[in-house]
């Protein structure tokens, strides 16, 4: 280590930041794992907030139960709403960023929701600089309630085609599972997990309980459930190597998902 360390430096100080050995002395770096025990959960905007109170309270239920034994970072998506939003935003020409921003203020207000439901139980939703108190929160009372869409603005990455945020709640949730080094990664949608087509339209719908990322995209599943940016980052991840969907309108999946039962379908990065 002591020799990867001194070439790291070296090379940082005499290379370009893009120079390939030097980028391989970097990826050679050990990586810290900042929350281990941690698990990052996705609560759909569109497939379960949107639901209102028949489905967010047992939900709510279920995670304050749940924190007893598992340390939850709870993340939102956003939605209708701003499916609406970025329509209005799309006709009117406004680029990538614009919308992206919009985007994050729907999240944040399912966040806002989400943590004055749980306020009572001692769970704080937290943004921006508050995320750095996570650690604390997670100490304290075991949760914390986060709003889903990373925060990239007007900076974030346009999508090859159109101006609708290419990375937006799966993959901010995500990013933050990666990131904190956590042990696990549950998105909380309203099927019961990934289908060969949309089993809301076609009945002959069949459901896939494990799949490879590779897999999805030769079966041109890619933007079946997950968003598709969130595949690239889970392929190319270090810690979260694969992710695991479940319908969070039926009680108890959320449950047995997080103690490590196969509910729903699980995504693997290879």
């Amino acid at each position: 280590m002591a020799n990867t360390t001194a070439e790291l430096e070296t090379l940082l100080s005499q290379r370009s930041l893009t120079d390939p050995q030097l980028l391989a002395a970097a990826d050679a770096a050990a990586d810290f794992r900042i929350l281990p025990g941690a698990t990052v959960l996705k609560i759909g905007g569109q497939s379960v907030i949107d639901r209102g109170r028949a489905a967010v309270y047992p939900l709510i239920d279920e995670i304050v139960a749940a924190r007893k034994t598992h340390k939850l970072l709870i993340g939102t998506g956003a939605g209708t709403r701003a499916r609406h939003l970025y329509s209005i935003a799309a006709e009117l020409n406004l680029p990538a960023g614009v919308l992206a921003q919009l985007g994050a203020s729907v999240a944040d207000q399912n966040a806002e929701m989400l943590g004055q439901l749980l306020a009572k139980h001692g769970i704080s939703k937290v943004d921006g600089a508050g995320l750095s108190a996570v650690p604390l929160y997670l100490a304290e009372v075991n949760a914390v309630v986060f709003g889903g869409m990373p925060p990239y603005s007007l900076w974030t990455r346009p999508a090859a085609e159109g101006v609708i945020p290419p990375y937006r709640t799966d993959a901010g949730c995500f990013l933050l599972a990666e990131q904190f080094g956590c042990k696990a990664m549950i998105f909380v949608k309203d099927e019961d997990g990934l289908y060969t087509a949309n089993p809301k339209t076609d009945k002959n719908a069949t459901f896939i309980p494990k799949i490879s990322v590779d897999e999805m995209l030769a079966r041109g599943l890619a933007d079946s459930i997950l968003e598709f940016p969130m595949l690239d980052l889970l392929k190319k991840a270090r810690h979260v190597r694969e992710v695991q969907v479940v319908n969070g309108l039926i009680p108890g999946n959320l449950t047995r998902a997080l103690a490590g039962e196969h509910v729903g379908t699980i995504i693997t990065a290879s």
